[in-house]
């Protein structure tokens, strides 16, 4: 094995044994968070579940700080407040609650599920308006209804010479 073999190989292992301690949750092909960055809370869920509803906690409760992130864009992170609505917090936090499940796990993908939706919702930067002039024939389509809708109005006052 040549030593430009083995450096690429070491390369290729490292960044296995990198994705292995520090798994990143995929939002799109160019931006991955960290999963070090999101934290989990685990609280008792409401509702119904029996005896069990007041002893296991199952609900989850997913923070992520995302305006002091490093792994997501400035463009991304202005376009999340308005995105995330309530479940950002004056600090920039996202607050994502799950307990549609009843197992810790499955709420919790639940919640990173939501979590991707929202980030790669935020990653689609709209389309920038073009402005275009009218068409000559919508100019013209626009003031034939114009006048007609002047001419039913007309039509309902009083004739000018009855006094």
């Amino acid at each position: 094995m040549h030593f430009t073999d083995l450096m690429q190989f070491m390369q290729f292992a490292s960044l296995h044994a990198f994705r292995y301690l520090f798994p990143m949750l995929r939002i799109t092909r160019s931006i991955a968070v960290p999963l070090e960055e999101i934290t989990f809370d685990f609280i008792r869920a409401s509702g119904p579940g029996g005896q069990n509803v007041n002893k296991v906690e199952t609900a989850v409760q997913l923070r992520f700080a995302a305006r002091t992130s490093p792994s997501l864009p400035d463009d991304l992170k202005e376009r999340l407040p308005a995105l995330a609505g309530q479940r950002m917090t004056k600090d920039g936090v996202i607050v994502i609650t799950a307990r549609s499940f009843r197992t810790q796990e499955r709420n919790r993908e639940d919640a990173l599920e939501r979590l991707t939706g929202l980030l790669k919702q935020a990653a689609h930067r709209p389309k920038t308006r073009i402005a275009t002039r009218p068409t000559l024939g919508s100019k013209k389509r626009r003031l034939e209804g114009k006048t007609r809708r002047a001419g039913v109005k007309s039509m309902r006052s009083r004739p000018a010479g009855d006094d």
